[in-house]
This record gives C-alpha cells, sequence and structure tokens, in this order.
C-alpha cells in the first residue's frame, strides 16, 4: 500500500478542522496527507506545489471560498479530483459544486467512515454524494431540467446491466453490488463501463441521475 497511497490535500480556515482530519486521515493504510491549506488561494497553491490526488475543499473559507477555487482548479485543467466538505445540505451548493466539476460532496457532522470511503470512491473514478443529499441532488436535477440522458440506452440494458443500475442508484459502490449479486467486483465494473456507454453518460451520479428520471426500479 505504501506505494499507492492516495494523496490527498485538506483546505479548510479552521486549524482545529485540519489537525482533526489529518489525524483522522492518516490513521489509513492507503491515505497519505501532503498538505494544508487556510483559503481557496492557499488551496490553488498547494495543488500546483504538491500535485495531489484528492482535495478536500471547504466551501466557506476566506479570501476566495471553495466553490471559487474548484472553478480556478477546473479552468486551470489540473487533474485534481475535488471533494467538497461543508456544513451545508442546502441542495443549491451540491448542484452547483457538482455542476462545477467536483467528484464528492460529504457534509461536516458524517461519520468518519463517510468521508474515508468519499475519497476511496473518487479515488477509483467514481463519484460520491453523503446519502442523504442524493435524493435532493435529483430533485434539484430535475426542477432544473438539466441534462439529457439518450432513452435508447434504457433498452439496450441487459437485465444484469439493469439491475446492476438499480443498485448504482441506491448507492452502492462495486465491492457492495458483487456481495449483492454474488459476482466478482470486476464483472461490476465491467458493467457499470457498459452502462455508462449505453445510457450515455459519463459517471455514476449522472447514471444514478439517470435511472431516478427513468423510474428504473428493481425487478
Amino acid at each position: 500500500m505504501t506505494d499507492n497511497k492516495i494523496r490527498t490535500l485538506i483546505a479548510d480556515d479552521h486549524s482545529l478542522m485540519r489537525q482533526g482530519l489529518k489525524q483522522i486521515l492518516e490513521i489509513e493504510d492507503d491515505i497519505e496527507v501532503v498538505g494544508l491549506a487556510a483559503d481557496g488561494e492557499d488551496a490553488i497553491a498547494k495543488c500546483l506545489e504538491l500535485k495531489p490526488d484528492i482535495v478536500l475543499m471547504d466551501i466557506n473559507m476566506p479570501n476566495m471560498n471553495g466553490i471559487q477555487a474548484l472553478r480556478r482548479i477546473r479552468d486551470m485543467g489540473l487533474d485534481i479530483k475535488i471533494i467538497m466538505l461543508t456544513i451545508h445540505d442546502d441542495r443549491e451548493y451540491l448542484f452547483e459544486t457538482v455542476n462545477i466539476g467536483a467528484e464528492g460532496y460529504v457534509l461536516k457532522d458524517a461519520e468518519s467512515s463517510s468521508l474515508i470511503n468519499a475519497i476511496r470512491s473518487v479515488y477509483e473514478g467514481d463519484s460520491y454524494i453523503h446519502p442523504s443529499l442524493a435524493s435532493e441532488f435529483v430533485k434539484e436535477y430535475k426542477k432544473r431540467g438539466r441534462g439529457s440522458a439518450k432513452e435508447l440506452g434504457k433498452e439496450n440494458l441487459t437485465r444484469r446491466e439493469y439491475e446492476v443500475l438499480t443498485l448504482i442508484a441506491e448507492g452502492l459502490n462495486n465491492k457492495e453490488i458483487a456481495e449483492k449479486l454474488f459476482i466478482s467486483e470486476k464483472t461490476v465494473k465491467n458493467h457499470v463501463s457498459n452502462i455508462l456507454k449505453k445510457i450515455g453518460v459519463s459517471d455514476r451520479t449522472q447514471a444514478a441521475i439517470y435511472a431516478f428520471k427513468h423510474n428504473i426500479k428493481k425487478i
């Protein structure tokens, strides 16, 4: 594991929060905290200097807030995944940050296991929205009427792919889906890849939205 640690940067304007998160994360064998930032400008500078895999980005920070920093990082084309860490359960914040390009959204009062799961999921290329906020995200998505999922894709799904899609919509990760369906995790990854192609979306969050929007339910 030592050669493949998830290099993580923590950006939060409260020193106690930064140090507390650092201690929580460094207990894990596969996560390494490579830097701490006190505001958005500092976070961008540290991203350029340290090139982390993941940034935990607080929304409310002085000088430059987390949303502004997220936008700048995306505009700069940096290959860094961003997880927004916030006290806000407002779906407006959630939708805005995901729309800009955040891969994850976790509440500060979540269990530490949720944050660790978010980091690992995002590192593996998945999106992560705190389970209690997933339905709020779908509501906001529907309200704004954005996105255009391909109707044809639904009809092209195999029975197993359809089943996997319903479990993605429930928020299960690949390992959990594999255990539930009694198949290998590698097989699940193949199914997920095929599903994304068939329904014309790029990640699991969009796949979950597709499932909700098209009323895809368990067989």
